[in-house]
C-alpha cells in the first residue's frame, strides 16, 4: 500500500483528495495553508481541504514555510512513498523534494507546458482558448517545470466561466490522479521532459484586472468576463458607480456605425444592455448594480435607467 502525504488548500484539491482515499493508499496527514481571516468580522477561517481532513479523522498539518527544518523533519519521519499536491500556494524546497523515494507529484490545471503559474483556469478563458486539461507532472524547485506523467484534456464551451471551468478541471483532476496513482503502485513512472521553449506562464489574478477596456474588441471583452467570473468579477462604470458584468456575449446584429467605446447603444427592457467597443458591439446579459444582486440585464432596466449616449467605463 503507498503511503502518500498530501499538500493542497482550496475547493479544487478534494476531489484529488477523493481520488487517493479511493486507490486504496494509506493517506498519512494532509498540509494546508494556515487558517486566514475572512469576511468583515475577519473571523479565522479553515480551508476546505483542512475541512476535509478532519472530517475524514486525517492528521492536518498547517506549517507557516514548508522550508522550515522542523517540518521537513516531521514530514521524513512518517516517511512517505509519495507526496502529492495539488493547489497548495507555497513551491517545495529540494529537502522537501527529496524526502519521498517516489518523488513529488503534482496535479496542474492546465496542458503543459502552456499556462504555467498561479492562474491557469482563468487565463485559458481571457485567451479564448478552445481546449486545456490536466497535467500529472514530477515536481522539481521550478515554477511548473517537471517532467509529465501524463495529462488529460477537455474542451472548453464558448460561455463556460472560469467558476464551471474549475469545476470540471477539478473533477478531471481527481480522475487523472487515480490513473497515475495506478502506475505507481507498479513503481515510478517514467516521466516526459516538457518542451521549455513552449512554456507560458500566467500570473496571480488581481482585483484590478477586472476592469472592462472598452477599446478592446467584443470577444475579447467576453473573454475577460467569462475567465474573472466569479471571482473577481469584471466591471465597468456609470457617473462613478461601478456596475459588475456577470455575463456578457457578442451583439448579433450588424451595425456599421462608428461609436466611441463605452458608447450604450441601447438599453431597454426587449434588447438589454448594448454596448459600443472597437469592431462591433457587446450585449451585457447579466449585470449587478451597487449593492443589489446579479440578474438579467433586461430585468435590471425595469427599475434603472441606462440612458441610450452614456460612456460606461
Amino acid at each position: 500500500m503507498l503511503k502518500v502525504i498530501f499538500m493542497g488548500t482550496p475547493d479544487f484539491a478534494l476531489p484529488v483528495l477523493e481520488a487517493i482515499i479511493g486507490s486504496g493508499c494509506d493517506l498519512l496527514a494532509v498540509v494546508t495553508q494556515p487558517d486566514k481571516p475572512k469576511g468583515r468580522g475577519k473571523q479565522l477561517a479553515s480551508p476546505p481541504v483542512k475541512i476535509w481532513a478532519e472530517n475524514h479523522g486525517i492528521l492536518v498539518l498547517q506549517p507557516e514555510k514548508v522550508k522550515s527544518r522542523d517540518f521537513i523533519e516531521k514530514i521524513a519521519e512518517m516517511a512517505p512513498d509519495l507526496i502529492v499536491t495539488a493547489a497548495f500556494g507555497q513551491i517545495l524546497p529540494n529537502t522537501l523534494l527529496d524526502v519521498p523515494p517516489l518523488g513529488c507529484i503534482n496535479v496542474h490545471a492546465s496542458l503543459l507546458p502552456k499556462y504555467r503559474g498561479a492562474s491557469p483556469i482563468q487565463q485559458a478563458l481571457i485567451d479564448g482558448e478552445e481546449k486545456t486539461g490536466v497535467t500529472i507532472m514530477y515536481m522539481d524547485v521550478g515554477m511548473d517545470t517537471g517532467d509529465i506523467i501524463l495529462t488529460q484534456e477537455i474542451s472548453i464551451d464558448p460561455d463556460e466561466n472560469a467558476g464551471q471551468l474549475h469545476d470540471r478541471l477539478a473533477a478531471l483532476g481527481g480522475e487523472a490522479l487515480g490513473k497515475a496513482l495506478e502506475l505507481f503502485k507498479s513503481g515510478k513512472p517514467a516521466g516526459i521532459p516538457q518542451d521549455h521553449s513552449a512554456a507560458s506562464y500566467c500570473s496571480k489574478i488581481e482585483k484590478s484586472m477586472g476592469e472592462i477596456r472598452w477599446d478592446n474588441d467584443p470577444a475579447a471583452i467576453k473573454n475577460l468576463v467569462r475567465g474573472l467570473t466569479p471571482w473577481p468579477g469584471a466591471f465597468t462604470c456609470l457617473d462613478g458607480q461601478r456596475l459588475k458584468v456577470w455575463k456578457a456575449c457578442e451583439w448579433e446584429y450588424f451595425t456599421d456605425k462608428e461609436y466611441i467605446p463605452g458608447t450604450v447603444i441601447k438599453a431597454d427592457t426587449s434588447d438589454g444592455l448594448i454596448v459600443g467597443c472597437r469592431g462591433g458591439a457587446l450585449r451585457i446579459t447579466w449585470l449587478q448594480g451597487p449593492g443589489g444582486k446579479a440578474m438579467d440585464s433586461r430585468e435590471y432596466l425595469r427599475g434603472h435607467t441606462i440612458p441610450e449616449g452614456s460612456i460606461l467605463g
